[in-house]
């Protein structure tokens, strides 16, 4: 079948699960730094790179072997599970061996296609690539592009978005320096290029949540307001974007996920307030607070990506069934006490590798054939 997904809970029939393979580490550039901005200066969170750390802090900082083989094994475990309930699932080719590339402007060394729906965005039979954050993710989707040209060849649209040049002066900080935090500092002063244009287009898919006719994104910088420009232009009328303004720093998938029509999964009473007026009157689940103990225990040279509130970061294979961390049993009890099936698997280093069951997969084809109107 083409491509064909709507929403976050239709009855899912194909998808693509990521791949840690070859993953190694991170380059703690200024890319990096402000994609995680959240994360890193948060109190929740241990150990980070941490603000003070100022010129002398490394460029980058490496993951260790064993965290990526048990990686490896929770997603074959979890493709597995994917399979049994008959959902055709897609891989990404593997990196083969990790190597730095350079453009005019700056350098990075590649990751593997894990998070895979960060930079693609499924709207109805249209695969969108959307244009980079992060430097060492800039040509991540190559690693996708066997499936993209077999939905192709099926009939779907492929579309990508711009390419940012990504220069040190393409990013608005605006964001980081309204927080109170050290972050610019950390950051220090962008360099001048010959490649500067300004301010780029740079968005994440998983800024956005669908409901059928109806998406809701985040936007909390220039560059994402760009992206949520060009999306409007492109889409015209088949699609309507509900801007969230500032809601965080760039993901929401652990902060709001619709679990089937009328039902959203939230992090707090906060996150529903902000949500657009038709959301408000759904139906309510909050997810209980995470506690430190659910996490593996991490030495100080490892760095933590992810909130505590990672687990909320739910795949929903149709509308009354679940996959849930099975490492979050609390969140497993209260689905099931709202009548949802869960399926509960174990993720265990979602902090380090900055993703959950709904990062890790980019549903690609669900049941039905037109997007449904739940704003109206």
């Amino acid at each position: 079948m083409t491509v064909n997904s709507y929403d976050e809970w239709s009855p899912l029939e194909e998808v693509i699960v990521g791949s840690g393979a070859s993953y190694e580490g991170h380059d703690l550039d200024v890319s990096f730094k402000l994609f995680f901005h959240d994360e890193a200066y948060s109190a929740f969170y241990y150990p980070s790179y941490g603000p003070g750390a100022g010129a002398a802090s490394p460029r980058s900082r490496g993951v260790k072997a064993r965290y990526v083989e048990e990686l490896g094994e929770d997603l074959h475990d979890f493709a597995t599970a994917l399979r049994q309930m008959s959902v055709t699932v897609h891989r990404p080719m593997p990196l083969s061996g990790v190597d730095a590339f350079r453009t005019p402007s700056w350098e990075a060394t590649g990751v593997p296609a894990l998070n895979v729906r960060d930079q693609v965005l499924i709207l109805g039979d249209e695969i969108i690539e959307t244009p980079p954050q992060v430097r060492a993710r800039y040509f991540e989707n190559d690693l996708l592009k066997p499936v993209f040209y077999d939905y192709l060849r099926r009939g779907a649209r492929w579309t990508a978005m711009p390419r940012p040049i990504m220069t040190d002066r393409s990013f608005d900080t605006s964001y980081v320096s309204g927080q109170g935090t050290p972050a610019l500092q950390e950051i220090g002063d962008p360099a001048a290029s010959p490649y500067d244009v300004g301010f780029e287009m740079m968005f994440d898919a998983a800024q956005c949540v669908r409901f059928g006719r109806d998406v809701i994104v985040n936007v909390s910088t220039e560059n994402h307001r760009l992206a949520v420009r060009w999306l409007r232009r492109h889409c015209g009328d088949r699609f309507r974007f509900h801007v969230l303004d500032r809601f965080a720093d760039n993901h929401i998938d652990s902060l709001v996920l619709p679990l089937r029509p009328g039902t959203l999964l939230l992090r707090n009473p906060a996150v529903a307030e902000a949500l657009p007026e038709p959301l408000r009157r759904w139906d309510r689940i909050y997810a209980p607070e995470p506690t430190e103990n659910i996490f593996p225990r991490y030495e100080e040279d490892d760095l933590v990506l992810t909130s505590k509130y990672i687990d909320l970061n739910v795949l929903s294979v149709d509308e009354n069934t679940v996959i849930a961390n099975a490492q979050f049993p609390e969140l497993v009890t209260t689905l099931e006490r709202h009548g949802f099936t869960v399926v509960p698997l174990r993720h265990r280093h979602r902090r380090l590798f900055g993703g959950g069951f709904h990062c890790f997969t980019l549903d690609t084809v669900r049941r039905g054939s037109a997007p449904q109107d739940y704003f109206g």
